[in-house]
């Protein structure tokens, strides 16, 4: 269903409702603003980065499937984004052990220094506005 299909609930918005939707919508936006930089700053695309996230966050060894799921890309998409990792040297590519067909990736020593320099920065940032964008989303309806 169209989100914008669905009722809107039994009271109208009120202006306080679409400035406290702005705000939290532009510190999102700040936010990654801000994190595209530090990965331009590191040397590797905004895309690299989160592909690093992806397989270092995901719990057990990565499968292109499970980066494509994380991304929110098509499996295709996220085989030309591990190409381009791997032709930088970020990550590999590794046969499972107990499925020959699927493809594991996994960060090389380079992409996990990379990851975390980022890593910290990003959490440190975090701590620095996570409470004025956790503010905010208290104030948004629950419902």
């Amino acid at each position: 269903m169209n989100p914008v299909d669905r009722p809107s609930g039994d009271r109208e918005l009120e202006t306080a409702d679409f400035e406290a939707l702005l705000e939290f919508r532009d510190g999102l936006r700040r936010f990654l603003r801000w994190s595209e930089e530090c990965a331009k700053a590191a040397d590797i695309t905004p895309s690299q980065h989160q592909l690093l996230l992806a397989i270092r966050g995901h719990r057990g060894p990565s499968s292109v499937s499970d980066i494509a799921g994380h991304l929110l890309l098509r499996h295709h998409s996220a085989v030309e984004l591990v190409d381009r990792a791997e032709a930088a040297g970020l990550v590999e590519r590794a046969g499972d052990d107990e499925d020959h067909r699927v493809v594991r990736v996994r960060l090389t020593d380079a992409g996990e220094r990379k990851l975390q320099a980022l890593g910290a920065a990003h959490l440190e940032e975090l701590s620095r506005t996570g409470a004025a964008l956790a503010g905010l989303w208290r104030r948004l309806p629950t419902e």
